[in-house]
């Protein structure tokens, strides 16, 4: 596995706004394109969780927070400030000469972060990663190899993963649900819980062996919905 191609897959889970997330949660691993995890990271940013207590009780999932103080007495998470966890960060992309960033919607977390040490430093860093990371959206991936499968419009459809506005539903967990064929499934919506789903979507699109978008697209999920109407055309074709 030494000479294989590394991965850092990373989530976040942010508070203020869509539009401009901040994140109290940053979990990570390192991993190959199999799915192999070498190491996990996971923290809580300090001078977001602690010191942005009123926004935190805005977060979407404020409701999380006695169970995060819960995995702190426990040990399970880590209290950090920023600084420490970007150099935890940039450490592990070195160590295992890692080039490529991945996330399920990358485009997200790169802002989040970007966001995260532009307040801390006060404008005075802009860019979360160094120049010449190379950028892995799963979102993107999946949606070309596993989500625009007949097999997974007919699974969303079945069970309901359809939108307000009657679109397939192409979130993280559904990609799961369909690959595990777990209906049930929850995502976590912690960091590295949620990353460890995202490195074992990642592996399923890399197991299809075929050509797919990898770079950040936030329109992906258009390709899924086109797939759609293409189904529902060649099935009224059939039946006229």
């Amino acid at each position: 596995m030494s000479r294989t191609k590394k991965f850092l897959v990373l989530d976040t889970e942010t508070m203020n706004s869509v539009e401009q997330p901040i994140p109290y949660d940053i979990g990570w691993v390192i991993c190959d394109k199999k799915g192999n995890i070498l190491v996990e990271r996971s923290y809580l940013v300090a001078e977001t969780f602690l010191e942005m207590k009123d926004v935190m009780q805005s977060a979407y999932y404020a409701e999380k927070i006695p169970m995060y103080w819960d995995d702190v007495k426990s040990g399970k998470r880590v209290i950090k400030q920023m600084w420490n966890i970007r150099r935890q960060m940039l450490d592990d992309l070195k160590a295992y000469k890692v080039k490529t960033v991945c996330a399920y919607n990358m485009g997200f977390d790169k802002r989040a972060l970007n966001n995260l040490v532009r307040y801390v430093s006060k404008s005075w860093m802009r860019w979360w990663f160094p120049f010449g990371i190379e950028y892995n959206c799963i979102w993107n991936m999946a949606c070309d190899v596993i989500l625009n499968r007949t097999t997974y419009i007919k699974f969303a459809e079945k069970n309901g993963l359809i939108s307000d506005a009657n679109n397939i539903q192409t979130s993280a967990e559904c990609a799961y649900r369909y690959i595990k064929k777990d209906v049930d499934f929850l995502e976590s919506h912690t960091g590295l819980e949620d990353v460890r789903i995202e490195v074992e979507i990642m592996a399923e699109c890399y197991r299809q062996k075929q050509k797919m978008e990898k770079g950040i697209y936030s329109g992906c999920w258009r390709r899924v919905q086109k797939k759609r109407k293409e189904l529902e055309l060649r099935a009224a074709f059939k039946a006229a």
